[in-house]
C-alpha cells in the first residue's frame, strides 16, 4: 500500500544564490543546497525548492500554500521583515483560515495560513 507523506513546492528563481540568501535572512530558512541551476531551502517540516530560469514571467505567475501553526506570529516576524504582500495582510478568510501572504525577491507569491478554530 503507497502513502504520500510530504509535499515540498519547487518554485522559479532568476538569481539562485540571491533567492536563498533572501530566503535565509528575511525568513528564517536554511540553506541545505544552492548553485546556480538549483536550490533547497527548510524551516521547521517545510522545504522550498528553486529552479533557475530566463524570464521574469515564470515567479511572477507561481505561488505555493504553506500551513502553519501559530500564523499570528509568523506574520509579527515577517512584518518585521518587511515581506508582507501589500494585498496580504493577516485576516481570517470565508474559506476556514487566517491566513496572509508574501512575496519573495522574484515575484513568487506564498500564503501562510492556519485552519480557523471551530
Amino acid at each position: 500500500m503507497q502513502k504520500m507523506i510530504k509535499s515540498d513546492p519547487v518554485l522559479a528563481a532568476l538569481d539562485i544564490p540571491r533567492l536563498v540568501a533572501f530566503y535565509e535572512n528575511k525568513l528564517g530558512f536554511k540553506r541545505s543546497w544552492c548553485d546556480e541551476g538549483y536550490g533547497i531551502v527548510h524551516r521547521d517540516g517545510i522545504g522550498i525548492h528553486f529552479w533557475r530560469c530566463n524570464d521574469k514571467i515564470f515567479p511572477e505567475n507561481t505561488s505555493c500554500y504553506v500551513y502553519v501553526e501559530g500564523v499570528d506570529a509568523l506574520y509579527e516576524e515577517f512584518s518585521k521583515a518587511g515581506v508582507i504582500h501589500p494585498n496580504g495582510k493577516l485576516g481570517d478568510k470565508p474559506w476556514g483560515l487566517r491566513e496572509f501572504s508574501i512575496l519573495d525577491l522574484d515575484g513568487n507569491l506564498i500564503r501562510f495560513g492556519e485552519h480557523l478554530q471551530k
